[in-house]
């Protein structure tokens, strides 16, 4: 019984963790953004990253699935992009150790963002923008 209480308050927690909007306003890229992102991800310690170059409006780059890829980050929205606040409060779960740097411009604002999984609200963040996004499956 006390498991199934502790698994309920670690399933809520992380849900309150799954907010994909926060206050900036910046909410979904509109159809046809003009985004140019270099994706840098490492899927384990001391592995070799894999780089994509990602366009949006229109979809190309030498990422493997762009278009994909656009429609994950149009579907998360700028906001993903933003780190996690500090003050907020994230479920201590390990997610893996795999990171991603995400750099360049998104409709003329600069993009540098970094994301890993060590917590419920950074694996939120990855998930958000999914395995297509980052073109690398977790291992």
């Amino acid at each position: 019984m006390r498991r199934s209480v502790l698994a309920l308050v670690a399933l809520a927690t992380l849900s309150a963790c799954g907010s994909s909007k926060n206050d900036s306003g910046a909410g979904p890229a509109p159809s046809g953004a003009d985004i140019t992102l270099s994706v840098v991800v490492t899927t384990d310690a001391g592995a070799d990253p894999a780089t994509y170059d990602l366009r949006c409006g229109p979809s190309g780059g030498n990422h493997p699935q762009p278009e994909q890829a656009c429609a994950a980050l149009q579907k998360a929205g700028r906001d993903v992009l933003e780190p996690v606040a500090g003050d907020r409060a994230c479920t201590q779960i390990y997610g893996g150790p795999q990171t991603a740097a995400v750099r360049g411009s998104w409709e003329g604002v600069r993009v540098d963002a970094s994301f890993d999984r060590t917590n419920g609200c950074e694996i939120d963040r990855w998930e958000q923008l999914g395995t297509t996004f980052f073109a690398v499956p977790l291992q």
